[in-house]
């Protein structure tokens, strides 16, 4: 198979300042790293927050992307397991150095050195990128890419959120978007209720939610029918931890699922009182990788996505800050 030397690229310069096209050279991979073709790669929050220069400390210029499905193009020294022509995904987790107290506890999420995908190493808004061959996911060749690359990032941090969440039998999500829409559909293959808060107003989010099974569906100034054994927070809102905690019984949690969020406002001590707990999802693990994966592949999923050219990745960054769609945004390379 020959490469091409060069590769169509969107760069961030500076937070603040709009992606740029740009043709950069095709890499080439060293030891114990992949190139690959890109087929897809999810427009996520979280590159959103790196675009707006709401993430500390990125290296720039960076290709963005961290919801990547492509295939294997070369492979470099020492990698095994993977074969050209192989379908991967490459999450927001790229790298870790294996020996902190964090990742010798099997919190490898916590690493004190991690490296994240489209953040401090090059993402997938590129017709070609590389990847650390331990942090890849091996994919099915069904369904088409662009439905599988909102599972990366929004199914696997969705998923380390619901886990978090216990057994709980009846689960409110804050958000309706790529995150929450694909942990509506576990959740109900689990037999769990599914209660869904939305920004007020927002009857298209709720029409969506009820559609893929909620019980109830209404705006986040409302008050669910009954209390909640948990509840995911997927919107980068602050001022929905309050909420939420006066909406789950007691001896309950809340969980903070995204990377970066607005400040939380001051709360009377009675609304966490009474045992409930709050906690946050920091970014996530090849377990639960794993588990999500074979999850998905005994539970039918659907992802609603609106696919974009390489070019527009600007214009679906905007649709996205402006919740103009139901479902994941994805680049289609």
């Amino acid at each position: 198979m020959t490469l091409p030397t060069t590769m169509r690229a969107m760069l961030l310069d500076r937070p603040g300042t709009p992606l740029r096209l740009a043709q950069l050279p095709v890499p080439s991979p060293a030891e114990g790293q992949i190139l690959l073709a890109v087929q897809a790669c999810g427009v996520c929050r979280t590159d959103l927050h790196l675009v707006d220069g709401e993430l500390p400390d990125p290296v720039l210029p960076m290709v963005p992307g961290h919801e990547i499905v492509g295939t294997v193009a070369a492979l470099g020294p020492g990698v095994q397991g993977l074969h050209i022509g192989q379908r991967v995904g490459v999450p927001w987790l790229g790298w870790t150095c294996g020996h902190c107290r964090y990742c010798r506890r099997g919190q490898e999420n916590l690493c004190e050195r991690a490296r994240f995908t489209g953040y401090q190493l090059p993402g997938g808004y590129a017709e070609y990128t590389l990847a650390d061959a331990r942090y890849c996911f091996a994919l099915p060749e069904e369904p088409a890419p662009e439905h599988l690359a909102p599972l990366l990032c929004a199914g696997l941090i969705g998923y380390r959120a619901l886990r978090l969440a216990g057994d709980a039998q009846r689960l409110g999500l804050y958000g309706f978007g790529a995150a929450a829409h694909i942990i509506a559909q576990v959740a109900r293959a689990q037999g769990r209720e599914v209660f869904a808060l939305t920004r007020p107003g927002d009857t298209a989010s709720q029409e969506f939610a009820r559609s893929l099974g909620a019980v109830w569906a209404g705006g986040s100034d409302e008050t669910p029918p009954e209390l909640l054994d948990a509840a995911l927070i997927f919107a980068p809102a602050g001022s929905l931890v309050p909420t939420a905690l006066q909406h789950v019984d007691k001896g309950c949690c809340v969980v903070c699922a995204g990377i970066h969020m607005s400040d939380i406002p001051s709360f009377p001590y009675a609304w966490l009182w009474g045992e409930r707990q709050l906690r946050s999802v920091a970014n996530l693990t090849r377990r639960d990788g794993a588990e999500f994966f074979e999850l998905a592949a005994r539970t039918p999923l659907h992802t609603e996505v609106h696919c974009f050219a390489l070019e527009q990745a600007n214009e679906a960054l905007e649709q996205l800050r402006r919740g103009a769609f139901q479902g994941a945004a994805v680049l289609r390379i």
